[in-house]
């Protein structure tokens, strides 16, 4: 199968790089998926779900926004957080939905309300990108 260079940037590593045969991601306009020779194209990263493929065998992440670039098949996904599957704490990820979302009941303003709805899915991406372990 055919592929492109992708390189996952994250601000404290560099989760990926190499050759993938797909990446499929959830942008703040829905998810797309980047096969090999994929058009130039630039969108803003969700949080959400990310899934890439290498030699035919998927990898789910949990993954929180910034931006994702791909020109001349070369893929750079820049994110805030990126963890595996493999790797996400479900119990961790749990209490931090429960914490999420006792923030949400309490918040008093606007900005506490973000932070609090922010929290919560990013937590609601890992329980969800968990079940792929």
């Amino acid at each position: 199968m055919n592929t492109f260079h992708l390189e996952v940037v994250a601000p404290d590593c560099t989760p990926f790089c190499g050759e993938a045969e797909r990446l499929l991601v959830k942008t703040t306009e829905g998810y797309i998926e980047i096969l090999s020779n994929h058009t130039d194209y630039l969108a803003t990263v969700d949080t959400g779900k990310a899934k890439i493929t290498v030699n035919g065998k998927a990898r789910v992440a949990s993954v929180s926004g910034c931006f994702l670039s791909v020109k001349n098949n070369n893929v750079k996904l820049v994110v805030n957080t990126f963890e595996f599957a493999d790797e996400i704490d479900l119990n961790r990820a749990l209490k931090a939905k429960e914490n999420a979302e006792r923030m949400i009941k309490e918040a008093s303003d606007k900005e506490s309300m973000a932070k609090a709805q922010s929290k919560l899915m990013r937590a609601m991406a890992r329980i969800s990108a968990a079940k792929y372990k």
